[in-house]
Protein backbone atom coordinates (compact mmCIF):
# COMPACT_ATOMS: atom_id res chain seq x y z
CA UNK A 1 0.00 0.00 0.00
CA UNK A 2 1.46 3.32 -0.95
CA UNK A 3 1.52 5.67 1.88
CA UNK A 4 0.09 8.91 0.82
CA UNK A 5 2.37 11.84 0.79
CA UNK A 6 1.97 15.29 2.96
CA UNK A 7 -0.53 16.68 0.77
CA UNK A 8 -2.44 14.18 0.97
CA UNK A 9 -2.09 13.52 4.82
CA UNK A 10 -2.67 17.50 5.61
CA UNK A 11 -6.21 17.96 3.41
CA UNK A 12 -7.46 15.13 5.36
CA UNK A 13 -6.61 16.78 8.90
CA UNK A 14 -8.48 19.84 8.02
CA UNK A 15 -11.35 18.21 6.41
CA UNK A 16 -11.58 15.85 9.04
CA UNK A 17 -11.63 18.61 11.78
CA UNK A 18 -13.74 20.32 9.93
CA UNK A 19 -16.56 17.22 10.22
CA UNK A 20 -16.48 17.71 13.54
CA UNK A 21 -16.41 21.78 13.42
CA UNK A 22 -13.09 22.82 13.32
CA UNK A 23 -11.39 25.24 11.27
CA UNK A 24 -7.97 25.46 10.35
CA UNK A 25 -5.99 27.62 13.33
CA UNK A 26 -4.64 29.86 10.22
CA UNK A 27 -6.01 30.46 6.82
CA UNK A 28 -4.51 28.27 3.88
CA UNK A 29 -4.50 31.06 1.56
CA UNK A 30 -1.20 33.88 1.50
CA UNK A 31 -3.55 36.66 1.43
CA UNK A 32 -5.93 36.29 3.25
CA UNK A 33 -3.25 34.85 6.31
CA UNK A 34 -1.97 38.01 6.41
CA UNK A 35 -4.85 39.98 6.23
CA UNK A 36 -5.71 37.91 8.93
CA UNK A 37 -2.20 38.36 10.37
CA UNK A 38 -2.91 42.49 10.56
CA UNK A 39 -6.56 41.97 12.59
CA UNK A 40 -4.94 40.40 15.64
CA UNK A 41 -1.02 42.09 15.46
CA UNK A 42 -0.21 45.39 16.84
CA UNK A 43 -0.21 48.58 14.84
CA UNK A 44 3.83 48.82 15.54
CA UNK A 45 4.09 45.60 14.83
CA UNK A 46 2.70 44.59 11.53
CA UNK A 47 4.35 47.75 10.33
CA UNK A 48 8.00 46.43 11.13
CA UNK A 49 6.94 42.69 9.78
CA UNK A 50 4.96 43.77 6.27
CA UNK A 51 6.39 46.64 5.78
CA UNK A 52 8.88 47.19 3.03
CA UNK A 53 11.28 49.99 1.46
CA UNK A 54 9.78 52.91 0.16
CA UNK A 55 6.95 52.80 -1.86
CA UNK A 56 6.92 49.41 -1.37
CA UNK A 57 7.37 48.60 -5.47
CA UNK A 58 10.28 45.70 -4.51
CA UNK A 59 7.60 44.28 -2.79
CA UNK A 60 5.49 43.90 -5.43
CA UNK A 61 7.77 43.25 -8.29
CA UNK A 62 8.21 40.18 -5.92
CA UNK A 63 5.16 39.12 -6.17
CA UNK A 64 4.77 40.23 -10.17
CA UNK A 65 7.65 38.04 -10.75
CA UNK A 66 5.82 34.84 -9.50
CA UNK A 67 2.73 36.00 -11.22
CA UNK A 68 5.09 36.28 -15.18
CA UNK A 69 5.01 32.28 -14.80
CA UNK A 70 2.15 29.49 -15.57
CA UNK A 71 2.95 25.78 -14.72
CA UNK A 72 2.51 23.37 -17.55
CA UNK A 73 1.33 19.67 -16.46
CA UNK A 74 2.33 16.51 -18.07
CA UNK A 75 -0.10 13.37 -17.89
CA UNK A 76 0.14 10.02 -17.23
CA UNK A 77 3.23 10.18 -14.87
CA UNK A 78 2.82 7.60 -12.22
CA UNK A 79 3.18 10.10 -9.05
CA UNK A 80 1.52 7.64 -6.53
CA UNK A 81 4.85 8.59 -4.48
CA UNK A 82 6.35 11.56 -4.33
CA UNK A 83 10.03 12.73 -2.78
CA UNK A 84 10.23 16.32 -1.44
CA UNK A 85 13.81 15.47 0.23
CA UNK A 86 17.04 17.38 -0.75
CA UNK A 87 20.34 17.01 0.55
CA UNK A 88 22.37 20.83 1.15
CA UNK A 89 25.49 20.65 2.85
CA UNK A 90 25.54 17.17 3.71
CA UNK A 91 22.11 16.49 5.30
CA UNK A 92 19.08 15.16 3.69
CA UNK A 93 16.59 17.47 4.36
CA UNK A 94 12.77 16.21 4.27
CA UNK A 95 11.45 18.81 1.52
CA UNK A 96 13.25 21.86 0.12
CA UNK A 97 11.79 24.41 2.60
CA UNK A 98 14.02 26.75 5.06
CA UNK A 99 12.23 28.62 7.63
CA UNK A 100 13.93 32.22 6.56
CA UNK A 101 15.69 34.19 9.09
CA UNK A 102 13.19 37.13 10.01
CA UNK A 103 13.93 39.30 13.46
CA UNK A 104 12.09 40.92 16.45
CA UNK A 105 9.81 37.92 16.28
CA UNK A 106 8.27 39.18 19.39
CA UNK A 107 6.53 41.43 17.80
CA UNK A 108 4.09 39.00 16.80
CA UNK A 109 4.00 36.63 19.86
CA UNK A 110 5.61 36.24 23.23
CA UNK A 111 7.00 32.73 22.29
CA UNK A 112 8.80 34.27 19.63
CA UNK A 113 12.27 32.56 18.68
CA UNK A 114 10.99 29.31 20.37
CA UNK A 115 7.66 29.05 19.14
CA UNK A 116 9.05 29.33 15.39
CA UNK A 117 11.76 26.29 16.71
CA UNK A 118 9.54 24.36 17.87
CA UNK A 119 6.96 24.31 14.83
CA UNK A 120 9.51 24.01 12.69
CA UNK A 121 11.19 21.03 14.39
CA UNK A 122 7.51 19.15 14.69
CA UNK A 123 7.78 19.62 10.66
CA UNK A 124 10.85 18.67 9.74
CA UNK A 125 11.74 22.10 8.39
CA UNK A 126 15.52 23.68 8.85
CA UNK A 127 14.81 27.16 10.64
CA UNK A 128 17.87 29.48 10.46
CA UNK A 129 17.82 31.61 13.34
CA UNK A 130 18.48 35.51 12.98
CA UNK A 131 21.35 37.67 14.50
CA UNK A 132 17.80 39.95 15.53
CA UNK A 133 16.14 37.52 17.51
CA UNK A 134 13.95 37.59 20.35
CA UNK A 135 16.02 34.94 22.61
CA UNK A 136 19.75 34.00 22.30
CA UNK A 137 20.66 31.17 20.01
CA UNK A 138 21.84 29.14 22.82
CA UNK A 139 18.33 28.79 24.36
CA UNK A 140 16.90 28.42 20.68
CA UNK A 141 19.25 25.74 20.01
CA UNK A 142 18.45 23.74 23.74
CA UNK A 143 14.60 23.95 22.33
CA UNK A 144 15.40 21.79 18.97
CA UNK A 145 16.91 19.51 20.92
CA UNK A 146 19.50 18.32 18.04
CA UNK A 147 17.14 19.18 15.21
CA UNK A 148 19.80 20.98 12.46
CA UNK A 149 19.57 24.60 11.96
CA UNK A 150 21.53 27.35 10.46
CA UNK A 151 22.39 30.53 12.07
CA UNK A 152 22.20 34.20 9.89
CA UNK A 153 25.06 36.82 10.61
CA UNK A 154 24.42 40.32 10.55
CA UNK A 155 28.32 41.33 10.30
CA UNK A 156 29.17 43.85 13.16
CA UNK A 157 31.49 46.85 12.89
CA UNK A 158 33.53 45.18 15.38
CA UNK A 159 35.15 42.45 14.48
CA UNK A 160 35.26 40.79 18.09
CA UNK A 161 32.02 40.97 18.06
CA UNK A 162 31.31 39.32 14.75
CA UNK A 163 33.74 36.43 15.89
CA UNK A 164 31.80 35.73 19.08
CA UNK A 165 28.43 35.51 17.06
CA UNK A 166 29.91 33.11 14.80
CA UNK A 167 32.27 31.17 17.90
CA UNK A 168 28.55 30.59 19.78
CA UNK A 169 27.09 29.14 16.75
CA UNK A 170 29.47 26.79 15.78
CA UNK A 171 29.70 25.86 19.76
CA UNK A 172 25.95 25.18 20.20
CA UNK A 173 25.30 23.19 16.98
CA UNK A 174 24.73 25.58 13.91
CA UNK A 175 25.49 23.95 10.75
CA UNK A 176 25.51 26.68 8.16
CA UNK A 177 26.78 30.19 8.52
CA UNK A 178 24.29 32.92 6.25
CA UNK A 179 26.08 36.00 5.93
CA UNK A 180 23.37 38.76 5.02
CA UNK A 181 25.02 41.28 2.69
CA UNK A 182 22.22 43.80 2.20
CA UNK A 183 22.06 45.62 5.54
CA UNK A 184 24.94 48.18 5.61
CA UNK A 185 22.26 50.41 6.49
CA UNK A 186 18.38 50.19 7.43
CA UNK A 187 16.28 50.82 4.25
CA UNK A 188 13.93 53.75 4.05
CA UNK A 189 11.01 52.16 5.40
CA UNK A 190 7.99 54.79 5.75
CA UNK A 191 5.51 52.44 7.48
CA UNK A 192 8.09 52.37 10.52
CA UNK A 193 9.48 55.92 9.98
CA UNK A 194 5.69 57.19 10.18
CA UNK A 195 4.99 55.43 13.24
CA UNK A 196 8.62 56.81 14.59
CA UNK A 197 8.95 53.11 15.66
CA UNK A 198 12.59 51.10 15.10
CA UNK A 199 12.42 47.92 17.61
CA UNK A 200 15.76 47.93 18.23
CA UNK A 201 15.77 51.14 20.33
CA UNK A 202 13.29 49.25 22.65
CA UNK A 203 16.00 46.74 23.34
CA UNK A 204 13.34 44.53 21.65
CA UNK A 205 15.10 42.01 18.88
CA UNK A 206 18.80 42.15 20.52
CA UNK A 207 18.75 39.34 22.66
CA UNK A 208 22.00 37.77 20.62
CA UNK A 209 23.84 40.63 22.01
CA UNK A 210 22.70 41.09 25.37
CA UNK A 211 23.90 37.50 25.67
CA UNK A 212 27.08 37.79 23.71
CA UNK A 213 30.10 38.34 26.37
CA UNK A 214 31.69 40.59 23.88
CA UNK A 215 29.16 42.90 23.63
CA UNK A 216 28.20 42.79 26.84
CA UNK A 217 32.13 44.06 27.90
CA UNK A 218 31.33 47.01 25.16
CA UNK A 219 27.96 47.70 27.07
CA UNK A 220 29.91 47.94 30.27
CA UNK A 221 33.12 49.98 28.86
CA UNK A 222 30.28 52.34 27.68
CA UNK A 223 28.75 52.96 31.21
CA UNK A 224 32.17 53.24 32.57
CA UNK A 225 32.83 56.14 30.55
CA UNK A 226 29.91 58.07 31.08
CA UNK A 227 30.24 57.47 34.51
CA UNK A 228 33.72 59.29 34.37
CA UNK A 229 32.47 61.97 32.42
CA UNK A 230 31.20 65.10 32.91
CA UNK A 231 27.54 64.81 33.54
CA UNK A 232 24.93 65.45 30.98
CA UNK A 233 21.82 67.53 31.27
CA UNK A 234 18.47 65.31 31.36
CA UNK A 235 15.45 66.09 28.76
CA UNK A 236 12.56 66.74 30.38
CA UNK A 237 10.90 63.30 30.70
CA UNK A 238 7.88 62.66 28.35
CA UNK A 239 5.28 59.98 28.33
CA UNK A 240 6.69 58.31 25.32
CA UNK A 241 10.78 58.59 26.78
CA UNK A 242 8.92 56.28 30.07
CA UNK A 243 7.06 53.78 28.10
CA UNK A 244 10.37 53.19 26.04
CA UNK A 245 12.61 52.76 29.07
CA UNK A 246 9.75 50.41 30.44
CA UNK A 247 10.50 48.61 27.16
CA UNK A 248 14.31 48.01 27.74
CA UNK A 249 14.09 47.05 30.94
CA UNK A 250 11.59 44.85 30.31
CA UNK A 251 13.53 43.23 27.09
CA UNK A 252 16.79 43.88 28.59
CA UNK A 253 18.03 40.40 30.78
CA UNK A 254 17.25 40.73 34.38
CA UNK A 255 14.48 41.86 36.32
CA UNK A 256 12.61 44.81 35.00
CA UNK A 257 12.88 46.43 38.35
CA UNK A 258 16.88 46.03 38.83
CA UNK A 259 16.95 47.68 34.70
CA UNK A 260 14.77 50.51 35.79
CA UNK A 261 17.19 52.21 37.75
CA UNK A 262 20.30 50.68 35.70
CA UNK A 263 22.07 52.87 33.11
CA UNK A 264 22.86 48.95 31.48
CA UNK A 265 19.86 48.84 29.29
CA UNK A 266 20.07 51.87 27.52
CA UNK A 267 23.70 51.56 27.42
CA UNK A 268 23.23 48.39 25.55
CA UNK A 269 20.52 49.90 23.08
CA UNK A 270 22.91 52.84 22.14
CA UNK A 271 26.06 50.17 21.71
CA UNK A 272 23.70 48.34 19.33
CA UNK A 273 22.73 51.13 17.40
CA UNK A 274 26.64 51.86 16.95
CA UNK A 275 28.01 48.42 16.47
CA UNK A 276 24.62 46.84 14.26
CA UNK A 277 26.26 46.76 10.63
CA UNK A 278 29.61 47.11 8.41
CA UNK A 279 28.93 49.07 5.51
CA UNK A 280 32.50 48.98 4.75
CA UNK A 281 32.21 45.58 4.04
CA UNK A 282 33.92 44.29 0.75
CA UNK A 283 34.95 41.05 -0.20
CA UNK A 284 38.03 41.46 1.03
CA UNK A 285 36.93 40.41 3.80
CA UNK A 286 35.45 37.27 3.43
CA UNK A 287 38.77 35.57 3.70
CA UNK A 288 38.81 36.51 7.34
CA UNK A 289 35.00 34.84 8.09
CA UNK A 290 36.76 31.88 6.48
CA UNK A 291 39.33 31.90 9.51
CA UNK A 292 36.73 32.45 12.14
CA UNK A 293 34.68 29.37 11.29
CA UNK A 294 34.73 25.79 9.54
CA UNK A 295 30.90 25.78 8.51
CA UNK A 296 29.50 26.18 4.92
CA UNK A 297 29.28 29.96 4.54
CA UNK A 298 25.72 31.25 2.39
CA UNK A 299 25.92 34.65 0.76
CA UNK A 300 22.43 36.03 1.53
CA UNK A 301 21.15 38.85 -0.84
CA UNK A 302 22.89 38.09 -4.09
CA UNK A 303 21.05 39.18 -6.84
CA UNK A 304 23.68 40.24 -9.62
CA UNK A 305 25.22 37.58 -11.41
CA UNK A 306 28.60 39.16 -11.40
CA UNK A 307 28.30 39.11 -7.63
CA UNK A 308 27.49 35.18 -7.92
CA UNK A 309 30.41 34.89 -9.88
CA UNK A 310 32.86 36.77 -7.74
CA UNK A 311 31.47 34.52 -4.79
CA UNK A 312 32.51 31.62 -6.59
CA UNK A 313 36.12 32.69 -6.64
CA UNK A 314 36.10 33.57 -3.24
CA UNK A 315 35.32 29.84 -2.37
CA UNK A 316 31.78 30.41 -0.90
CA UNK A 317 29.39 27.20 0.01
CA UNK A 318 26.24 28.77 -1.33
CA UNK A 319 24.04 31.40 -2.31
CA UNK A 320 20.75 32.84 -1.23
CA UNK A 321 19.07 35.02 -3.85
CA UNK A 322 16.84 37.46 -1.69
CA UNK A 323 16.10 41.32 -1.76
CA UNK A 324 15.20 41.41 2.24
CA UNK A 325 11.56 40.76 1.18
CA UNK A 326 11.40 43.97 -0.75
CA UNK A 327 12.69 45.80 2.94
CA UNK A 328 16.04 47.20 1.64
CA UNK A 329 16.21 48.80 -2.01
CA UNK A 330 12.54 50.31 -3.15
CA UNK A 331 12.30 49.74 -6.67
CA UNK A 332 14.95 46.79 -6.87
CA UNK A 333 14.96 43.77 -9.40
CA UNK A 334 12.41 41.15 -7.50
CA UNK A 335 14.30 38.50 -6.58
CA UNK A 336 12.65 35.52 -8.32
CA UNK A 337 13.32 37.46 -11.70
CA UNK A 338 16.98 37.75 -9.97
CA UNK A 339 16.85 33.57 -9.55
CA UNK A 340 17.74 32.37 -13.37
CA UNK A 341 20.46 34.52 -14.01
CA UNK A 342 22.60 33.84 -10.69
CA UNK A 343 21.15 30.27 -11.09
CA UNK A 344 23.35 30.33 -14.75
CA UNK A 345 26.40 32.11 -13.21
CA UNK A 346 26.73 29.27 -11.11
CA UNK A 347 26.00 26.39 -13.06
CA UNK A 348 28.03 27.48 -15.98
CA UNK A 349 31.32 27.55 -13.79
CA UNK A 350 30.59 23.59 -13.06
CA UNK A 351 29.61 24.18 -9.73
CA UNK A 352 26.56 22.44 -7.72
CA UNK A 353 26.53 24.94 -4.56
CA UNK A 354 22.97 25.01 -3.83
CA UNK A 355 21.43 28.45 -4.58
CA UNK A 356 18.34 29.42 -2.12
CA UNK A 357 15.36 31.81 -2.83
CA UNK A 358 13.05 34.05 -0.76
CA UNK A 359 11.17 36.90 -1.13
CA UNK A 360 7.85 36.76 -2.30
CA UNK A 361 7.10 33.48 -1.62
CA UNK A 362 3.59 32.63 -0.32
CA UNK A 363 2.74 29.26 -1.13
CA UNK A 364 3.78 25.82 -2.20
CA UNK A 365 3.20 26.56 -6.12
CA UNK A 366 5.21 29.72 -5.71
CA UNK A 367 8.01 27.41 -4.09
CA UNK A 368 7.38 24.76 -6.99
CA UNK A 369 7.86 28.28 -9.39
CA UNK A 370 11.41 29.03 -7.74
CA UNK A 371 12.69 25.45 -8.09
CA UNK A 372 11.93 25.24 -11.33
CA UNK A 373 13.98 28.05 -12.47
CA UNK A 374 16.71 26.89 -10.32
CA UNK A 375 16.60 26.99 -6.34
CA UNK A 376 17.62 24.11 -4.47
CA UNK A 377 15.79 25.45 -1.33
CA UNK A 378 13.25 28.13 -0.68
CA UNK A 379 12.91 30.22 2.24
CA UNK A 380 9.62 30.91 3.71
CA UNK A 381 9.60 34.36 5.42
CA UNK A 382 6.62 36.35 6.41
CA UNK A 383 4.10 33.51 6.38
CA UNK A 384 5.99 32.17 8.97
CA UNK A 385 5.82 35.35 11.18
CA UNK A 386 1.85 35.75 10.80
CA UNK A 387 1.26 32.35 11.79
CA UNK A 388 3.05 32.77 14.72
CA UNK A 389 0.78 36.18 15.22
CA UNK A 390 -2.17 34.18 15.05
CA UNK A 391 -1.49 30.92 16.92
CA UNK A 392 1.74 30.61 18.06
CA UNK A 393 3.68 27.43 17.56
CA UNK A 394 0.42 25.99 16.06
CA UNK A 395 0.28 28.43 13.20
CA UNK A 396 3.82 28.45 12.11
CA UNK A 397 3.29 24.50 12.03
CA UNK A 398 0.44 24.96 9.80
CA UNK A 399 1.73 27.57 7.92
CA UNK A 400 4.80 25.63 7.09
CA UNK A 401 2.59 22.00 6.39
CA UNK A 402 0.52 23.91 4.19
CA UNK A 403 3.07 25.30 1.55
CA UNK A 404 4.75 22.09 2.04
CA UNK A 405 1.53 20.22 1.41
CA UNK A 406 0.79 22.33 -1.67
CA UNK A 407 3.76 21.82 -3.04
CA UNK A 408 3.73 17.89 -2.42
CA UNK A 409 0.36 17.99 -4.31
CA UNK A 410 1.59 20.64 -7.15
CA UNK A 411 4.73 18.31 -7.98
CA UNK A 412 1.86 15.05 -7.99
CA UNK A 413 -0.36 17.25 -10.09
CA UNK A 414 1.70 18.03 -12.67
CA UNK A 415 3.66 14.81 -13.25
CA UNK A 416 6.77 15.48 -10.96
CA UNK A 417 7.22 12.37 -8.16
CA UNK A 418 10.41 14.17 -7.34
CA UNK A 419 12.47 17.74 -7.27
CA UNK A 420 14.72 16.30 -10.55
CA UNK A 421 11.84 16.56 -12.41
CA UNK A 422 10.64 20.05 -11.29
CA UNK A 423 12.18 22.03 -13.96
CA UNK A 424 12.03 25.10 -16.21
CA UNK A 425 9.81 22.69 -18.46
CA UNK A 426 7.46 22.49 -16.73
CA UNK A 427 6.48 26.35 -16.77
CA UNK A 428 5.75 28.77 -19.37
CA UNK A 429 5.86 32.88 -19.52
CA UNK A 430 2.20 34.54 -18.45
CA UNK A 431 0.90 35.35 -21.53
Amino acid sequence: MVAPGIGRLAQSAVYRAGSFGRRPAVPTDGTRLEEAAERVMSRRGFAYVAGSAGGEATARANRAAFERWRVLPRMLVDTAERDLSVELFGRRHPSPLLVSPIGVLSAAHPDADLAVARAARGQGVTPVLSTQASVPMETVAAELGGHGFWYQLYWSNDDDLAASLVRRAEACGAEVLVVTLDTGYLGWRPRDLDLGHLPFARGEGIAQYTSDPVFRRLVAERVAAAADGPEEPQPRPTPAAVRTLLAMSRNHPGTTRENLTSPVPRAAVETFLEVFSRPSLTWADLPRLRELTSLPVVLKGVLDPDDAARALDAGVDGLWVSNHGGRQVDRSVGALDALPGVVEAVRSRGSAMPVVLDSGVRSGADAFVALALGATAVGIGRPHVYGLALAGEEGVAEVLRNVAAELDLTMALTGCPTLAEVTSDRLVAAP
